[in-house]
């Protein structure tokens, strides 16, 4: 069986009446005809197929993991990125490559000396495998019956196609040759041609007794008398006659089966139809009793929720009776171990089972049987071979052969502990009835046994004799009387016997009016058991109802009583609430402006938390984008390189004397030129500098020579007075030290003073261009 299922979609349509194609999301990696104005939407629609795939996961906040509370939540929400479009597929604009292909165009436009290779498209085939996609279906439309107004049909779409036949299954009918019949005969074979297949071929049993009586059909026509005489044609008549009420008597009993068939199909349809009619029946009492189940169930649970919360109320009332308020005691809390610090309650947002299977110890040596195997291995024989000693028994004499009292103690209370078992297993026997009072009865007399006299052989014989003689008699006295009355009405029975025919009809009137009568007695029957049982049904539902009445009021009753109890309790309550509602009031005022300030807290952090997430959300996609363009950047300008360099070589091939020497020239005056007159202006600023340089550097070195001298001179005078008369060698040392000292204290203060002329010099002239002082410094300054 085959299933499409059509429906109508209203698409929008263009301007001369054509359908607009839906977009989809990755047409544009995927669809290499799909095209777009420029770069940037397609960076917006790469974007968009990147948001696509990002889904929204439950991040858990470590300090509230377990909290169900608003203000408190366990978890935040943040976008996992994951891209649907794997990383071979390119995603590079395809647009470049076409306005390069545009710009050559233009140039050989300009330039008919520049050659562009032709684009060589492959084979569409057409006509071959890809004929389906050029293959458009014609759209069916309704014009009314004016030239003007024109109603066109929705347009349809295919949603979907199924079957549940085979291939094998949906082939036609099997070939039938073409036949030639020859003249004067006449084939059995073509009184069968009005069977085809599904319709008597395969050929049945029923096809079988058809076929059987065509063939006694045809051997009886064979068999009628020729009508030559008026006697053949009253023997051809009563034949036909004979075999019409066969065919006729056929008829009804293939009519009776056909029928019976009809009856057993109605019987199990009405058998089905009430069998479903009690399922439904019972699945909606069931329903009915399931949700009456669930409103109690819920009407019970809420009613326990309350009492419980009224008993801790009452609990809590009873244990601070003066009302007094207490602060909280933190130090209490923690020293005891049933506070709400250690075990917290779960009507007040903690669930310590949540989560809890992540603690179950997994062990491979307690889950698995090989694990076990291991460890039954691994144990000592001590662990599995267990050795039990008999314990010895206790001696209960003394040595010179007295019982101890303890003994004697154990043995009285085991004989106690017997007697009570017995008394308590004791069962009581039943009473016997008495014995000598039973009532025996005695059992009826039986009937005397009738006895029969054997007659003799002959008496026998005559009886029988008599009795046969007396059947012969009557047999020809009944006979006679039959042939008499026959002679007397023997012109009534021929008539009878031409009437035959006509009476046959009214029989079957009658049998057709006694079906019918049965059948509308069956329906009639079916029809009161119908009434009855949903007579029955109605009284069922009836009881139900007044049932669950009578119980709604007197759970109304109680409820009432309840209520008015509770409502004294209330009136009471809310007196001792108006007088403590003063003390209370400042306090909760200030509870409810502490609550503000932390909901108002929450909220900006959770404002915090989404800018930061749309802050880190807008990095990453700009930085894909920034990555992503100086990617096709880098691509572009190498692919444009190459397509400028190839350009260069064709001009360059192409290119006169003439135009050689303009570009050289055009080279001299825009390179040379200006790089000779950026060193000339360098040197002449060389040159200023160099006497600034050098009075630097006198300087320098004079306020060092003169601090070396003193502290040489110092050194001398201090050492002549400690030894006294310096050697001759001494000075020599004394001399050289002073040239050490003054090399090294000119390094150490070179670079300080350095950097300060190099300010001065930076202020001076500040538009000039700066020098490095480390390689003046090493230069000599005698050098100007």
């Amino acid at each position: 069986m085959s299933r499409t299922v059509t429906g109508a979609v209203r698409a929008p349509l263009l301007g001369d009446g054509r359908q607009m194609a839906p977009g989809r999301t990755f047409d544009c990696p995927y669809d290499p005809l799909y095209t777009l104005s420029s770069e940037k939407d397609h960076s917006k629609s790469n974007v968009h197929v990147q948001l696509v795939g990002d889904k929204v996961v439950k991040a858990p906040m470590l300090r509230s993991m377990f909290s169900s509370l608003i203000h408190f939540p366990g978890h935040s929400l943040c976008l996992e990125g994951k891209d649907p479009v794997p990383p071979f597929i390119d995603r590079r604009w395809r647009g470049r490559a076409q306005q390069c292909l545009e710009a050559l165009q233009k140039l050989a436009a300009a330039q008919s000396s520049l050659q562009i290779p032709q684009t060589v498209y492959e084979d569409p085939e057409v006509n071959g495998r890809n004929r389906y996609k050029y293959f458009a279906r014609t759209e069916p439309y309704v014009q009314s019956a004016t030239r003007d107004n024109k109603v066109f049909s929705p347009k349809l779409r295919t949603l979907g196609t199924q079957t549940d036949y085979r291939d094998g299954e949906a082939q036609t009918d099997p070939y039938s040759p073409e036949y030639v019949v020859p003249s004067g005969s006449v084939p059995e074979l073509l009184t069968l041609a009005t069977l085809t297949w599904g319709r008597g071929l395969p050929a049945g049993l029923a096809e079988v007794e058809m076929i059987e009586r065509a063939r006694e059909k045809r051997a009886w026509e064979a068999t009628l008398p020729t009508m030559d005489n008026a006697s053949q044609i009253m023997k051809r008549r009563k034949m036909m006659d004979d075999m019409e009420r066969k065919e006729w008597a056929f008829r009804e009993q293939e009519i009776e089966k056909l029928q019976e068939v009809r009856l057993e199909v109605l019987k199990k349809l009405l058998q089905r139809r009430e069998k479903n009619q009690n399922e439904l029946d019972a699945k909606r009492l069931d329903d009915h009793w399931q949700n009456h189940q669930k409103a109690k169930e819920e009407k019970i649970k809420k009613i326990q929720h309350d009492c419980a919360l009224m008993l801790r109320k009452l609990i809590a009332k009873r244990k601070n009776v003066m009302g007094k308020l207490e602060r909280r005691d933190i130090i209490k809390e923690y020293t005891d171990f049933a506070s709400q610090t250690y075990a917290p309650l779960s009507r007040i947002g903690y669930f310590p089972d949540n989560h809890s299977e992540c603690y179950v110890v997994k062990n491979f040596y307690l889950n698995t049987f090989a694990g076990l195997c291991e460890l039954e291995a691994s144990l000592p024989d001590s662990f599995t071979q267990a050795k039990i000693k008999a314990p010895k028994p206790k001696y209960t004499t003394t040595k010179t052969g007295f019982i101890k009292r303890s003994a004697r103690l154990e043995v009285e209370l085991a004989q106690v502990h017997q007697a009570l078992l017995e008394k308590k297993n004791k069962v009581k026997e039943p009473k016997k009835p008495l014995r000598f009072l039973e009532k025996v009865e005695k059992p009826v007399p039986r009937p005397p046994t009738p006895i029969l006299e054997n007659p003799s052989i002959e008496e026998e014989e005559t009886e029988l004799a008599v009795i046969c003689l007396q059947k012969l008699l009557r047999g020809r006295a009944i006979q006679n009387m039959m042939f008499e009355g026959k002679e007397k009405r023997l012109e009534l029975i021929r008539e009878l016997r031409t009437t035959h025919a006509l009476q046959e009809d009214g029989q079957l009137l009658l049998k057709a009016e006694e079906q019918m009568t049965r059948a509308l007695q069956k329906q009639h029957d079916l029809q009161m058991h119908k009434l009855s049982s949903m007579e029955s049904h109605l009284a069922r539902e009836e009881g139900r109802a007044l049932a669950n009445i009578f119980d709604f009021l007197s759970k109304e009753l109680v409820r009432l009583q309840e209520e008015r109890k509770i409502h004294a309790f209330v009136m009471l309550a809310e007196r001792q609430r108006r007088m403590r509602e003063a003390e209370e009031s400042g306090r909760r005022q200030v509870e409810e402006r502490r609550r503000q300030e932390e909901d108002e807290i929450f909220r900006q952090v959770v404002k915090v938390h989404q800018r930061t997430i749309d802050s880190y959300l807008e990095d990453i996609i700009l930085s894909s984008m920034e990555d992503t363009a100086e990617e096709q950047a880098r691509e572009e300008i190498q692919r444009m390189a190459v397509e400028i360099n190839d350009i260069a070589y064709e001009m360059e091939s192409r290119r006169t004397r003439l135009q050689s020497e303009e570009i050289v020239a055009e080279l001299v005056y825009d390179f040379l030129i200006p790089e000779a007159e950026k060193m000339f202006i360098r040197e002449k600023v060389r040159q200023s500098q160099r006497k600034h340089i050098y009075a630097a550097h006198q300087i320098i070195h004079r306020g060092t020579e003169r601090v070396l001298a003193d502290l040489a001179v110092h050194q001398e005078t201090s050492a002549s007075e400690i030894k006294g008369d310096p050697p001759a060698g001494t000075v020599s040392a004394a001399l050289s030290g002073t040239a050490a000292g003054q090399s090294a204290a000119e390094s150490a203060c070179s670079a300080p003073i350095a950097h300060e002329l190099a300010k001065f010099l930076c202020e001076e002239s500040p538009g000039e261009t700066a020098v490095n002082l480390s390689d003046g410094s090493e230069k000599d300054p005698t050098a100007s």
